[in-house]
């Protein structure tokens, strides 16, 4: 009997004892039972994790209560505490987790003194004097897509008397006016029933209908709905039906069968674009890949049939490969579904790349199949995959693991401030190589010297951290001697949580064309995003001009698509609206 990991929840051993009890003598009652069940689909799972051979009890403990995260200060924690305080959160360029981690890292940022009341105080009523980053408030500075409502004073201007007796003072306009910032809720999809009336002549039977207003489409679903299920579906990772059951309780209905139907039909008007970014990703002078794993029933349905049939299929496993590509500043995220792995997808993107370009810096983890295509390009690996080991063995190794991690912080920190400063490729290649290549030779020399003085066991979990790194060492510290070679994979792996996301709300997709829709909205919405474009805007807009967008796809991008708006309103004299 198999069953996925079990949803985590507090049970005492006194109440499965007592639950035990009330069973000898009555039916179990829907709490009881719920109970028990739980208990025992844990012991199942815990059987079936024990029975793999591969799982430690590191790793056991990592799926029973969750990944925590991976920055020095965290997994250093107690070890030197100096240095663990003053380091601040978010100032490398380490991973809170792996993208398939259970407990996705989230992060929040401290509003300035400019998104604050006059009066010192947040627009939610804390006081700005306290608290520190992270408490998850936001200033109204952050509300970037909010409605602004000017409002002046109702009987005072500027320059005007003081209404104070006896003050003979004026009162002037002050720098920052007062803030609130209302917060309203609202159906994800609302809809308006237009009653027109309707008047037929008596004798010829003529019907006369009023016209439709201003600004009211014929088709029943707005880009804007369209755009609006595609973000929820493929950018927020909420299946079908759970929007279906909530449309249907606040008065809206929308079934899931719909729902596809809507976002299916409305796919090739984004077609073009996609095709578009496809071309502009391969011209990138940086490409990141990776995959992760996903489910199709299509093609898990013909594994089945093949299993039954005797045969031996050369391929069985089913993956999503994330590839964002980094080109004159913009990254480009793309997602691919299907058999194929990560390097072979890569191969069909970079059979778009122009003869004339050199070959690309390709960033991505050790693994074979991320440079399984048959295509040409300078590898670099990922600095954290490498640094991951030593925090896997941590506990075992803590003085050999702490110099390493320890040693790589400084390597982080560089990159960070780099990435601060606004640093060129060459510019932070001279950074690194002036305050990173130091430390790096000190690490190699200190690896070796474990291995030459057998000072550490090969097959130990520190002696095969040591092989890896050793092992890939030149494409580890590429960053060191080619500029523009990046350190870390994050970008892409951040890039995979939202399939990953996809994968466990939804479980998986239907068919290979679902798989295709599901690749095209996400890497539409995944690339705004990443442009700093707002992606519901975004989808609307191009979806509202499907002619200019199939002629002209190349100004229709996240980060040039207002451009083109602005030009077609100049046309028909009228502002310029996404649509």
């Amino acid at each position: 009997m198999k069953t996925r990991n079990p949803k985590r929840i507090d049970i005492e051993a006194e109440e499965l004892e007592a639950a035990l009890e009330r069973g000898r003598s009555a039916p179990l009652s829907d709490e009881d039972y719920h109970r028990l069940r739980a208990a025992l689909s844990t012991l199942i799972f815990l059987s079936q994790q024990i029975a793999n051979a591969r799982t430690t009890i590191r790793k056991l403990r990592k799926i029973l209560f969750g990944s925590k995260s991976e920055k020095s200060a965290q997994v250093l924690a107690g070890q030197n505490p100096s240095e663990n305080e003053s380091e601040q959160a978010g100032s490398s360029s380490e991973p809170d987790s792996d993208p398939d981690s259970k407990t996705p890292s989230a992060s929040a940022e401290g509003e300035s003194a400019k998104d604050r009341g006059e009066d010192g105080k947040r627009e939610d009523g804390g006081d700005a004097g306290k608290g520190r980053g992270g408490h998850g408030r936001n200033g109204a500075a952050k509300y970037v897509g909010a409605e602004v409502i000017n409002v002046s004073h109702e009987s005072l201007r500027h320059g005007d008397p003081c209404p104070v007796p006896p003050c003979s003072g004026r009162v002037y306009e002050q720098a920052t006016p007062a803030v609130l910032v209302n917060v309203l809720g609202a159906a994800p999809l609302s809809a308006r029933v237009i009653w027109r009336e309707r008047l037929r002549c008596n004798l010829c039977l003529a019907v006369f209908t009023a016209k439709l207003p201003a600004g009211v489409r014929r088709e029943k679903y707005a880009p804007s709905a369209i755009a609006m299920m595609a973000i929820l579906r493929y950018g927020s990772g909420l299946p079908l039906y759970r929007l279906a059951v909530l449309q249907k309780s606040l008065g809206i209905p929308l079934s899931a069968s719909t729902q596809w139907h809507v976002v299916s039909k409305a796919a090739p008007r984004f077609a073009p674009v996609y095709a578009e970014l496809v071309r502009q990703a391969a011209q990138g002078g940086v490409i990141h890949n990776d995959d992760t794993t996903m489910r199709v029933l299509e093609l898990l349905k013909e594994n089945r049939k093949r299993r039954e049939l005797g045969e031996t299929a050369t391929r069985t496993g089913i993956f999503t490969s994330g590839i964002v590509s980094v080109r004159e500043g913009v990254r480009i995220a793309l997602f691919f579904t299907g058999r194929e792995h990560a390097g072979e997808n890569l191969e069909k993107v970079l059979r778009e790349r122009s003869g004339e370009l050199s070959a690309p810096i390709q960033m991505c983890d050790a693994l074979s199949s991320n440079v399984s295509g048959d295509f040409e390009t300078i590898v670099a690996n990922c600095l954290v995959h490498a640094r991951r080991n030593y925090v896997e063995v941590l506990e075992d190794f803590p003085e050999e693991c702490g110099f390493v991690i320890e040693t790589l912080r400084g390597v982080f920190h560089n990159e960070a401030r780099a990435r601060r400063d606004g640093l060129g490729p060459q510019a932070r290649l001279e950074l690194h190589r002036r305050e990173s290549f130091r430390p790096m030779a000190t690490l190699r020399h200190w690896m070796r010297e474990q291995i030459a003085k057998r000072r550490v066991e090969p097959n130990s979990g520190l002696g095969k951290a040591i092989k890896y790194m050793r092992k890939y060492w030149r494409k580890l510290t590429r960053f060191l001697f080619i500029p523009g070679a990046p350190l870390e994979n994050n970008v892409v792996e951040r890039a995979l949580k939202r399939a990953i996301c996809h994968r466990k709300n939804s479980l998986f997709y239907k068919t290979r064309n679902g798989a295709l829709v599901g690749d095209l909205y996400m890497s539409l919405i995944a690339t705004s995003e990443l442009a700093g474009a707002n992606p519901f805007e975004y989808l609307g807009a191009v979806h509202s001009h499907e002619k200019d967008v199939a002629e002209r796809p190349a100004e229709w991008l996240p980060w040039n698509y207002r451009k083109r708006l602005e030009a077609l309103a100049t046309k028909v004299g009228r502002p310029a609206a996404p649509g």
